[in-house]
């Protein structure tokens, strides 16, 4: 909110028409203030229409002066409408959206509606603001400048962003300024779901009555514009606001008749987008502007917020903050004030008769025209001969000059600054080779149609020829590189000087005019070069007094396309290239190099409309794109293939990639090897748009040509028919991409070591809104356009929130010099762009390109009129291009690098230094990144020097060459795999059909070795869960899911999950690439399910991919390892036969030194290669050091020998077993210390290798991030549990990376059933593979196949498959290897071993009925869905939000049911809940449907359902009545959690003014329809975090389901927290258990849970009350208000905890020793009671004998005061044939268990 810095008093000035002056420019005028000016009647026109809108008294209130009736408040509905081609098209959109409201209108008396479209972002507003007519009949009228640091010259120099607005659609005064104003009604305008902005004057009376303007303290003025185009960095928003109020004398009609006559001047008056808007004509009109300008005004805008503060108090208090320094307002005809926007050429001291010689007059003359035709920016090469024109530019008031020594270099900055600003710049050099020194830059120029005046001083005609000093032939100097030269004879009085204003507009004609190009006037100056006076008849001068008199140019060029000469033959034309894009089965959208910002924008919206694969250059501003939050269906609108460079490495995919049709937007593509692919597609109908008539077609295949712009070309496409075929076709190199892609992503993430491609990768890190990007040439524009990666920006704009839900992307400003990509000039063409196009640039060059331009530092030292630069240079001592070229093969180092590689010993350092610019070296990946982001946010240019080395760079090139052309050939190897028939709809498909999970115990023979032993105990289980997954093919695939209780899971909280994802899965569609392990499953699980990765339990997702991928497998009549490593199968005729997997031995070390030798040795002699011993359980690590020596002693030294020590040692314990071992040839140590930080530290000081595990455990989504750590020689294995890191696809990663850096990836079971051990031995030999293929490609030696740690199938006393696990000895090798065919077999043919079944699970369905209730003065029908057991258990009711209904509980209460019966309701009004009223008509319109009313209606339904308590879990508006439930109805409420809820408003004022909103949007709701209303209120700021989900439009949608709107209004104004009575107070005296729950992007819903919580604990510290104790705040990640939705498996978790524990009834009881005692003798003498004896044994033993309070038996790590230890005995979280229950203790760390002793409890399903 941004409003003025003082509180001086405004003098506004009376407008008076300016003279004409005679000469050169205008007279400074002197400012009359006034205190009021109003206006005259004979200044009205007949047609001005004083547009004010409706009246209101201000964005902020002091709701304490008021009574309720006196307050009226209005919400703003919004309606954004699609993204437009263009200005004009959102003009028409908006238009037609109105026309249509036009033929419905709204029913309501008042109301404001606003209607938004998203256009392109090309500024556009002070063109705008130029092009409304003197006569303007519309008012107010204004500009505003979004400039930081403005000036008059900014305005004609470079882009300049803001905001244009014509008529006032709302104003905001205050009532006691307005004559007549009798009314005591206050009416205020509510703003809190859309972005809207109202902009005026503080301290000021204006009379709209009158149309006066006077000075008043403490008053204001402020409007919202009838039409507004706001400018943003990266997108403008197009907006028309309505606004009507029968009470204010202003109705529907009128407001509609208004906005057309503001819509009509507004759309009458602009420059089209299609024609290039000269500045020259913004100084022409800003120079007719009847205002006056200010210097001390400041314009304030505000956002519309309604308060609790009064107004004038509000601004006070904002007085000083930032507001707009550059505007033009204009309250009427003849009353406006300017700031900064008039030019100063008024003030001039001098005119063109007081010039001092004929050769000022002409140079005068010269730049004044340049400046009148938009060019402003000179460029200045000192010199003699060219002191006229230097003279005359340094002293013309809008004209900006820069110097540098170099004209070469100052060329290229021009020519920069034409590329940034679409204007061409001047030069002015002297003579001689001065001029020659422009010919790089003018063939640039020449090449890439950058348009360039040249102005060359010259000898007059007497010096040529004659050996005159510094003077060459300069006639036609750049030949053919220019579109026009003309030599100006010498200055003369005898010539008219009209001659050179005609020469300079023809010369800037052809310069703007296609082709666009450089043009060149020759300038010849005889003696005297400065002022010195010397006579000149004033009569040369004659015929320019009317160009005198006004601030065009001499000559206007006028292009007038004649439609009905043209109309039919270009219809045709075209018709026939659109009959090729619609009948088009593969086509290609294929994008160059785009220049402006407006195309880059119509390119992204026809590659929308056309749903063609999109090949974007690097210079279209495409390749690198901002991604926005977008649902999943909107991102497969674009199909972008970025990396089908590098797919195109290989053959089959060179074969495989045909387009029938290719359609390229701009010119230049920088890939070889994709103009190589589009040769292959020729014959093919090829269209090349672009705006230049050149052919631009290297390999002769354009069919058709067609000259226009992007816009145009787009405009005459979106109107067209375009058919979609080919969807399998797009998902075919969608998955090539993301394969590619990922693995180019990988390889550059991977490398330890600094690379060029990398660099490239995350260079986009350094991006913003406000950036573009300027590319070298060479290799850097290469390696950006492979390896360049799109980015995201953790702020989101306004824009963004709009524009996402319609485009997935935008684009960036990119520029090179692409038109003869040479070297020269890069550095300075940069500066020149970063100049034009006023963003902070980013440029990216090599060493070579930097030293050849470091003249440029100079340029960049003078830092004029632009943002801070960063100039990144890649630093490799030559140029690296010639080193991936084939020279490099076949020629002799010494000539490359002395005739090639051009080898340096420059210092970039020492340069910079010398040109006092910032440096910054950077060595690691760190370091750059950090680097980039501390460059763009400061406010010094910053030159970032990259060391590189040419081999390297090209070894590792090479590297990502190889393994991206494996991608490819591995995604092509998928695409074989799909025989899916091409009438399938489905593409590569394929939806689940249903799924189920079977709970598992199997019998252990041996304690797993991961826990304690206990010799007291003799049986140890696994238990776990068997998925079954059904394709709607019929295939069935089955996975694993085996939670480790030592990774933080448990059964409980597992289960809880599956039940989740069984529901949210059925039907769910799942993506034959999903066996690619490229990130594919972590996109489907939160695309598809809608659920954030890391809130998946790590078994969890495990298993759900390995029964998705064996379902895949069975689907496609193929195995596992196929489908993982397709190219296996497809590169062999006849597939060898598949090989074995290597098995490591698992050996406790308990026991003497001997007993673990012979087991060693008997182990040996069983065939294994390699045993793993487990170490750190003994109190002193020499112990175990005898014992490894004892070891190594008795097998040799052939067989490789691990430890793991599972971080039990501290560092120096670690380094003492380390130093007695040390000969003891350790193949290596797990995780020998506690601290991960001592590992490196270890590998150093020991010498020993040492192999990660527990380390990568919890790894991020990335585990790249992490693992980059640890690239240390001295770790040389990874040791990977699937179960524990969370499944295939992220083990394959940490595999690959392992591979990649030569080291060793071991697969490691945790006990697991043989099916997930088959599983893991087919992707153990996968992994394999992949390692022999990683080898390969690096030509390394291959190491020989590991031993894979699944040797825990020797635990296995029981199995769940009936087949036997292949794992044993190898008749031929005599080895113990696991057979990668049985393995295979088993997973196909699955055969479930019931005898260890406990229950098999099928989705339950959700019971449906409605309960008949009364209350009060209201009946209801309530709809109802159930879920779960009835008997004994807990009940829990869920409560939606406001638009929300029971449905969208289901998933949860599917989750809980196992645990608890779950309700839900629709709410009143809410889904098929009927709100019926007892009585007449009359007096149901007077009731109100209150908090207390639903209150009890819920109470009567508890009453109804249970005799018991209930938990009641509310969200947002459910929350609220949650909380008053469990407040009022102690009774009956067991405890509530409170989803983003508060206890209401505390402060009177605060409701009153919630009352008066929620009544405006309650009137709106039935004014405008739930469509229109769900648009607007989805819009606001709360709901970003939920914008973002990939189901959004899928919640959003079901909200339209409602068909009772007033029910929903009369909800939303009834159940105001300004109408609830606040419940602060109660608070502090809860005695019911509170959970209070919070999305971690909500920061206001966690201030409010905040300062509950300390209400709460406040009122509790010091009481010994158990319920007050329970009282917990949780906050839950990665979401923000819609927790429950937007991340459902956290809150899930909490509320089974914390709301669903063991029943404290009769039926249960705590147990003490005593207790324990009794139930075994009960349980030994047949009583009933059928209690394990292990699980009590190990009770009994636990437990201590003086212990005699009654208290939970705890199985689990130490607690402070243990009940019971950590037991070598693993007892089940849940057992089905006893009679007790069990839930997980997380406070403790501990299983809880009670006992039942009641017969019938074991009839009940076990908790």
């Amino acid at each position: 909110m941004l409003l003025l810095r003082d509180n001086l008093s405004i003098p506004f000035l009376a407008l008076i028409p300016k003279p004409h002056l005679k000469i050169h420019v205008f007279r400074a005028k002197k400012a009359i203030s006034f205190p009021g000016f109003p206006l005259k009647n004979d200044i009205f026109s007949c047609n001005l229409k004083m547009v004010n809108g409706v009246r209101f008294d201000g964005p902020v209130m002091d709701a304490t002066r008021v009574e309720d009736d006196d307050l009226v408040v209005e919400t703003c509905i919004t309606r954004t409408l699609p993204p437009a081609l263009t200005l004009e098209h959102g003009l028409q959109s908006i238009k037609e959206a109105v026309e249509e409201l036009k033929f419905n209108p709204p029913c309501a008396s008042s109301g404001v509606l606003r209607f938004q479209v998203v256009v392109p972002p090309s500024a556009k507003a002070l063109n705008w603001f130029c092009s409304q007519p003197d006569s303007s009949g519309i008012f107010p009228l204004c500009f505003l400048s979004k400039e930081t640091r403005p000036t008059c010259k900014s305005l004609y120099l470079n882009t300049t962003r803001g905001i244009f607005g014509i008529g006032a659609a709302i104003s905001f005064t205050d009532s006691s300024c307005v004559p007549g104003e009798l009314s005591s009604s206050k009416r205020f305008l509510s703003n809190d779901l859309v972005l809207l902005s109202t902009y005026g004057f503080l301290d000021i009376n204006f009379n709209t009555e009158l149309s006066s303007v006077k000075h008043k303290a403490g008053s204001f003025y402020f409007f919202i514009p009838q039409i507004e185009l706001d400018e943003h960095e990266d997108i403008s928003i197009l907006a028309a606001t309505l606004a009507w109020s029968d009470s204010c004398s202003c109705t529907f009609e009128q407001a509609i008749h208004s906005y057309e006559s503001a819509l009509y001047q507004a759309s009458s008056h602009f420059w089209p987008t299609t024609e290039r808007c000269h500045s020259g004509r913004i100084r022409a009109a800003i120079r007719k502007l009847n205002v006056v300008e200010d210097s001390t005004m400041l314009m304030a805008y505000m956002n519309i917020a309604l308060g609790g503060r009064d107004f004038e108090a509000y601004t006070m208090e904002l007085r000083g903050a930032p507001s707009f320094t550059q505007f033009c307002f204009k309250f009427s005809p003849t009353i406006g004030v300017a700031r900064d926007m008039l030019d100063h050429a008024s003030e001039t001291t001098y005119s063109i008769q007081d010039c001092a010689n004929i050769n000022a007059v002409w140079a005068s003359l010269i730049v004044e025209e340049c400046s009148r035709l938009g060019l402003t920016y000179f460029c200045v090469a000192p010199g003699s001969r060219s002191t006229p024109l230097a003279l005359a530019a340094s002293a013309h008031p809008l004209v900006t000059c820069i110097s540098c020594f170099d004209e070469r270099s100052l060329a290229f900055h021009a020519i920069g600054y034409a590329r940034g600003s679409k204007k061409a710049a001047v030069i002015i050099t002297t003579s001689g080779t001065a001029v020659s020194n422009l010919f790089p830059a003018v063939v640039e120029a020449s090449q890439d149609f950058v348009p360039l005046l040249v102005l060359s001083a010259d000898r007059p005609p007497e010096l040529q020829d004659c050996g005159a000093n510094q003077s060459i032939n300069q006639v036609n100097h750049f030949g053919s590189f220019v579109r026009f030269f003309f030599s100006l004879p010498p200055p003369t009085d005898q010539n008219p000087a009209r001659m050179v204003l005609t020469t300079l507009d023809s010369a800037v004609h052809w310069a703007t005019s296609s082709p666009i190009g450089p043009v060149h006037i020759n300038c010849p100056f005889r003696e005297p070069l400065d002022d010195n006076p010397q006579k000149w008849k004033p009569s040369c001068l004659e015929g320019l007094h009317t160009w005198m008199s006004n601030a065009e140019p001499f000559t206007k060029y006028i292009m007038v396309q004649h439609p009905y000469l043209c109309n039919n033959g270009m219809h045709g034309q075209m018709e026939e290239v659109l009959e090729k894009i619609q009948r088009a089965n593969k086509g290609l959208l294929l994008v160059g190099a785009i220049s402006t910002e407006d195309e880059i924008w119509a390119v992204l919206l026809v590659a929308k409309y056309l749903q063609w694969p999109v090949v974007a250059d690097i210079l279209s501003g495409i390749r690198l794109r901002k991604l926005l939050s977008s649902p999943p269906e909107v991102e497969q609108n674009i199909i972008f293939i970025d990396y089908l460079d590098h797919a195109l490495l290989s053959d089959s995919i060179r074969d495989l990639v045909q387009f029938d049709v290719i359609v390229q937007i701009g010119s230049r593509i920088t890939s070889k090897r994709i103009s190589q692919m589009l040769e292959k597609c020729f014959p093919c109908p090829y269209i090349l748009v672009d705006n230049h008539p050149s052919r631009h077609d290297p390999s002769h295949f354009v069919t058709h040509r067609i000259q226009s712009s992007a816009i145009e070309f787009g405009n005459i496409l979106l109107k067209a028919e375009i058919p979609h075929r080919s969807r399998k076709w797009n998902d075919y190199l969608q998955a090539l991409d993301v394969m590619v892609g990922q693995e180019i992503s990988f390889q550059v993430s991977a490398e330890h070591s600094f690379s060029e491609p990398y660099i490239a990768h995350v260079i986009s890190e350094a991006l913003s809104s406000e950036s573009a990007l300027f590319i070298g040439n060479s290799m850097v524009i290469r390696d950006v356009d492979m390896y360049g990666y799109n980015w995201t920006s953790d702020t989101h704009s306004v824009a963004d929130m709009i524009l996402k839900t319609e485009l997935p992307c935008k684009g960036i400003l990119v520029a090179g010099n692409r038109g003869a990509s040479g070297i020269d000039g890069l550095l300075s063409t940069a500066i020149g762009f970063a100049v034009g196009c006023n963003k902070r640039v980013l440029c990216m060059v090599g060493d070579i390109s930097f030293l050849h331009d470091t003249n440029g530092l100079a340029i960049l030292k003078q830092r004029m009129l632009r943002k801070p630069m960063t100039i990144l240079v890649i630093n490799n001592r030559g140029g690296a291009i010639f080193s991936l070229l084939p020279v490099a093969d076949r020629t002799d180092p010494r000539v490359l690098n002395q005739y090639f590689y051009t080898s340096h010993n420059i210092a970039v350092q020492r340069l910079c230094e010398a040109h006092g610019v910032k440096h910054l070296e950077v060595k690691t990946k760190t370091e750059l990144h950090e680097a980039l982001i501390s460059s763009q946010k400061g406010d010094t240019d910053c030159v970032i020097e990259v060391e590189s080395s040419i081999d390297a760079n090209s070894i590792f090139h090479s590297y990502i060459r190889k393994f991206s052309c494996r991608a490819a050939e591995h995604a092509l190897g998928v695409v074989s795999k799909l025989s899916l028939p091409e009438s399938l709809s489905r593409g590569c498909h394929c939806k689940i059909q249903s799924i189920s999970y079977s709970l598992y115990r199997i019998r252990l023979c041996a304690p797993p070795t991961s826990i304690a032993l206990d010799r007291g105990d003799t049986r140890f289980y696994r238990e776990g869960f068997i998925l079954s997954l059904t394709l709607e093919d019929g295939s069935i695939g089955h996975g694993e899911v085996a939670p480790l209780e030592i990774c933080q899971e448990n059964m409980l909280d597992v289960e809880e999950q599956l039940r989740f994802l069984f529901h949210v899965m059925k039907g769910a569609t799942i993506n034959y690439f999903l066996p690619m392990l490229r990130s594919s499953f972590s996109s489907w699980i939160w695309k598809t399910l809608g659920i954030p990765v890391r809130s998946l339990f790590p078994s969890v997702r495990c298993g759900l991919e390995m029964a998705i991928l064996n379902a895949i497998a069975v689907s496609q009549g193929s195995s596992l390892l196929n489908i993982l490593h397709p190219l296996r199968e497809r590169n062999e005729e006849k597939p060898e036969k598949l090989p074995s997997v290597h098995i490591c031995a698992l050996l406790d070390s308990s026991g003497t030194p001997e007993e673990v030798g012979h087991i060693a040795t008997n182990l040996v002699e069983e065939g294994f290669t390699a045993i793993k011993i487990k170490v750190a359980r003994r109190t002193d690590p020499v112990e175990d050091a005898a014992v490894i020596r004892e070891v190594r002693k008795k097998v040799g030294c052939h067989i490789e020998l691990r430890v793991d020590a599972n971080r039990n040692w501290t560092y120096e314990q670690a380094i003492k077993f380390g130093f007695l071992v040390k000969d003891s040839n350790l193949q290596y140590i797990e995780e020998p210390v506690q601290d991960e930080a001592d590992i490196i530290r270890f590998c150093e000081e020991s010498g020993l290798p040492v192999a990660l595990d527990e380390t990568i455990d919890n790894c991020p989504e990335n585990p790249l991030k992490m693992l980059v750590n640890y690239n240390h020689p001295g770790i040389v294995a990874l040791v990977i549990k699937p179960t524990v890191i969370g499944g295939f696809e992220r083990a394959a990663i940490i595999a690959r990376w392992a591979h990649r850096l030569g080291k060793m990836a071991v697969i490691s079971a945790a006990f697991e059933s043989g099916l997930a051990l088959s599983a893991y031995i087919v992707f153990s030999c996968y992994l394999d593979l992949l390692n022999a293929d990683t080898c390969k490609l690096m030509n390394s030696n291959l190491v020989p196949s590991v031993a894979h740690g699944l040797g825990t199938y020797r635990w296995l006393e029981e199995d769940i498959t009936t087949d036997l696990l292949g794992i044993g000895r190898n008749p031929s090798t005599g080895f113990i290897e696991a057979s990668v065919a049985d393995a295979t077999h088993l997973l196909h043919k699955f055969r479930m071993n019931h005898n260890f079944i406990h229950r098999t699970f099928t989705c339950k369905k959700v019971q449906r009925y409605h309960l008949a209730l009364d209350s009060d003065d209201f009946s209801f029908s309530v709809n109802v869905q159930e879920i779960g057991q009835r008997n004994n258990g807990s009940t829990i009711l869920f409560l939606h939000g406001f638009l929300g209904t029971n449905e969208e509980w289901v998933p949860i209460m599917h989750a809980i049911s196992g645990s608890a019966r779950c309700i839900s309701v629709d709410l009143p009004g809410h889904g098929v809940t009927k709100i019926k009223n007892c009585g007449d008509d009359k007096a149901a319109l007077q009731l109100t449907l209150s908090i207390e009313i639903i209150a009890d209606l819920l109470f009567k339904l508890i009453q109804h359902i249970t005799t018991g308590k209930v938990t009641v879990v509310g969200y947002s508006m459910g929350a609220r009545i949650a909380l008053y439930m469990a407040l009022k109805y102690s009774d009956k409420i067991e405890g509530a959690v409170i989803l983003s809820g508060s206890p209401g408003l505390e402060d009177a004022a605060a409701r009153k003014i919630r009352r008066a909103k929620d009544d405006s949007k309650a009137r709106a709701l039935v004014t405008h329809g739930l469509k229109l209303f769900l648009d607007t209120w989805y819009s606001a700021g709360l709901w970003k975090s939920l914008s973002s989900h990939p189901h959004f439009n899928q919640i959003v949608s079901k909200r339209l389901l409602h068909d009772d709107l007033r029910g929903l209004a009369r909800v939303l104004s009834d159940l105001s927290p300004g109408r609830q009575p606040s419940l602060w107070e109660d608070l502090k005296h809860c005695k019911v258990p509170l959970m209070l729950v919070v999305g971690e992007k909500d920061e206001k819903f966690k201030k409010v849970a905040q300062k509950m919580w300390h209400e709460i604990d406040r009122d509790t510290t010091g009481t010994d009350d158990a319920a007050s104790k329970q009282h917990q705040m949780v906050v839950v990640p990665n979401c923000g208000h819609a927790v429950h939705l937007e991340n459902p498996l956290p809150v899930i978790r909490e509320d089974e905890e914390n709301i669903v524990p063991i029943a404290e009834d009769d039926d249960v009881h705590l147990l003490d020793v005593d207790d324990i005692e009794a139930v075994m003798a009960d349980a030994n003498e047949g009583n009933g009671l059928h209690v394990e004896d292990d699980v009590w044994n190990a009770a009994v033993a636990r437990l201590g004998s003086g212990n005699t309070q009654p208290v939970w038996g705890y199985v689990g790590p130490q607690t402070e005061n243990p009940v019971l230890n950590y037991t070598a005995y693993e007892p089940p979280t849940r057992m089905y044939d006893v009679d007790y229950t069990a839930m997980w203790d997380r406070e403790h760390e501990a299983r809880v268990f009670g006992c039942s002793s009641s017969s019938n409890y074991g009839e009940l399903e076990p908790r």
